[in-house]
């Protein structure tokens, strides 16, 4: 099965693009937004799924970081529910639960909704869905590194405008397809990997998905690059096993954040090189923040 037309304007001129034919990727126009040909059946996701590691490396960075966007969410509490869509292990609902909000989470397998339970979290397993929840029940609705993952954009953005409440916050990561990394690796970048990941935004796409299904936007932006990345990518290039996880504490990019969160001199490199990153919209990282209209 193949998509025949694009996933959030919906054009039927679609071309293979050019270099990525391998990845099934094609481009919809005149939009520019670049998503998986390929359908996948729900036993390849269920297949995919089923083989994700369980066991997270949380970062203090990380959780530092979570405090910060914890912070920026207290201006929108307003009845305490928050919503996580494919929470993981929940390692973020963990600092929100700790914050006094009444936390929800989303999972795809048996053994991510019985984590999330064990952790005290009302959790519901399978692609969102409205009948779980009440309309407008949620101040803040949260999807890290999710909707890259899933072909129905238009509908999961619908379902979040419905839940959350007036003036409430959408608020999500997904990787950048300008990234400098995949500009400088292009088909070889490993964030490309069917069913892994099925769409792949830029700054233009994903404001134009946000802003015409019924939301405002509050800011986006495009911060980050990984050296981990680049080297696992060039591992899997030439056929070697991956020199480090993408996410532990011996990475590469875990080490380099930590010798800049060290100092204040650290610190003001990278808010430089952030800075020029998302004046270029180079970051490998898109954050947004939209407020529901």
């Amino acid at each position: 099965m193949e998509h025949t037309s694009c996933l959030i304007s919906g054009s039927v001129k679609l071309k293979p693009l050019k270099g990525y034919e391998r990845h099934y990727l094609v481009k919809s126009y005149p939009l520019g937004f670049v998503f998986c040909s390929e359908i996948p059946t729900e036993d390849e996701l269920i297949a995919h799924y089923q083989k994700y590691s369980r066991i997270d490396y949380l970062s203090p960075i990380t959780v530092k970081r979570y405090e910060e966007i914890l912070d920026a969410f207290e201006p929108f509490r307003s009845t305490g529910n928050l919503l996580d869509i494919g929470c993981g292990t929940g390692l973020f609902l963990e600092s929100a639960l700790k914050r006094g909000w009444k936390v929800y989470g989303t999972e795809y397998t048996d053994n991510a909704i019985e984590i999330g339970r064990s952790k005290g979290f009302i959790m519901n397993k399978g692609k969102l869905n409205t009948s779980w929840y009440q309309p407008g029940m949620f101040d803040v609705i949260t999807s890290f590194e999710v909707i890259e993952h899933i072909n129905n954009p238009v509908e999961e953005v619908q379902n979040i405008h419905f839940l959350l409440r007036k003036k409430g916050l959408f608020y999500f990561t997904t990787p950048n397809f300008n990234a400098i990394e995949r500009r400088m690796l292009k088909a070889d970048y490993n964030v490309i990997e069917y069913p892994e990941h099925l769409c792949y935004y830029t700054p233009h796409t994903v404001n134009f998905l946000l802003s015409k299904n019924g939301f405002k936007k509050k800011k986006l932006t495009t911060t980050g690059v990984s050296l981990t990345r680049l080297r696992t990518s060039k591992d899997l290039k030439e056929g070697k096993q991956m020199s480090q996880s993408l996410i532990s504490a011996s990475s590469s990019d875990e080490i380099v954040r930590n010798k800049l969160e060290s100092n204040w001199l650290g610190q003001a490199v990278k808010q430089s090189i952030n800075f020029f990153l998302n004046l270029f919209g180079l970051g490998n990282s898109l954050k947004g923040w939209y407020i529901k209209k």
